[in-house]
């Protein structure tokens, strides 16, 4: 009986250090996403593993979260474009002959933001004046889970009129931010519908990409076209964002033609 009770216990004995064994080597079968600093170094310490062993497994970590962070904003933004907002040009503006209509920052605000907010995605804007005088503005939009991605444009300072200098650069602020926002989130405006046809079917809108800033080059090769008749004043207010010089100076030089 002695023997076969020596056995018992010597096999309880196995059984718990086995037991003790998987209970040890369980968390390192974790997933990434579950797994964080404090046990990484937990694992380090039971393992004695090494400080350059620590951080290759820490940036393995990272690179992981980093990559779900992307694929969920790519989920996300799909999301929002299935329903995207629709923007409507709320406001006319006329100068020195010209007349157009564009959307007001606060009306693109007003359905974008919460649009974007419901799949977990925020924006903000970064606005800089390097010392060639342009003014630079990027919006990104964030998910919750940390991705981003960011939009950039810049102009010149809109010194059109009676503006001081602050008012110059709020204008041009103002331009490049609902153009960004438009741009990061791949968006245009739709022209609203005054005309009494609300009821009519509309033809589908094509997509076009949101208007850039002009430099002076490319100002006066679409002024040289609208003088040979091969482009229109309408269309380069549509697909350009003109300063108030800018329009002035296309105003003179079409009149003069």
């Amino acid at each position: 009986m002695n023997a076969v009770t020596q056995e018992s216990r010597t096999a309880m004995q196995v059984v718990e250090h086995d037991q003790g064994e998987l209970s040890t080597t369980a968390p390192q079968r974790q997933s990434l996403s579950t797994v964080g600093p404090a046990d990484l170094l937990r694992y380090a310490l039971d393992s004695g593993a090494d400080l350059d062993r620590l951080e290759k497994l820490m940036e393995l970590q990272e690179r992981d979260n980093a990559n779900k962070a992307r694929m969920a904003f790519v989920a996300a933004m799909a999301e929002f474009k299935k329903n995207a907002p629709t923007i409507f040009k709320d406001k006319n503006v006329s100068h020195s002959g010209i007349s157009y209509d564009h959307a007001t920052l606060g009306g693109i605000c007003e359905v974008v933001i919460e649009s974007l907010a419901r799949h977990g995605i925020s924006h903000d804007w970064d606005t800089k004046q390097p010392e060639s005088g342009m003014i630079v503005v990027s919006c990104s939009l964030t998910h919750v889970l940390g991705h981003s991605k960011s939009t950039t444009m810049e102009a010149p300072p809109d010194n059109s009129g009676k503006k001081n200098g602050i008012q110059q650069i709020a204008s041009t602020v103002t331009y490049l931010q609902r153009y960004t926002l438009l741009g990061a989130c791949g968006l245009a405006t739709k022209d609203m519908d005054d005309d009494g046809r609300g009821g009519a079917q509309e033809a589908p809108v094509a997509v076009v990409a949101a208007p850039r800033p002009i430099g002076p080059k490319g100002l006066v090769a679409a002024i040289a076209q609208i003088k040979a008749g091969k482009f229109t004043v309408a269309r380069l207010v549509k697909e350009n964002i003109l300063t108030e010089d800018q329009l002035t100076q296309v105003n003179d030089e079409v009149k003069s033609a």
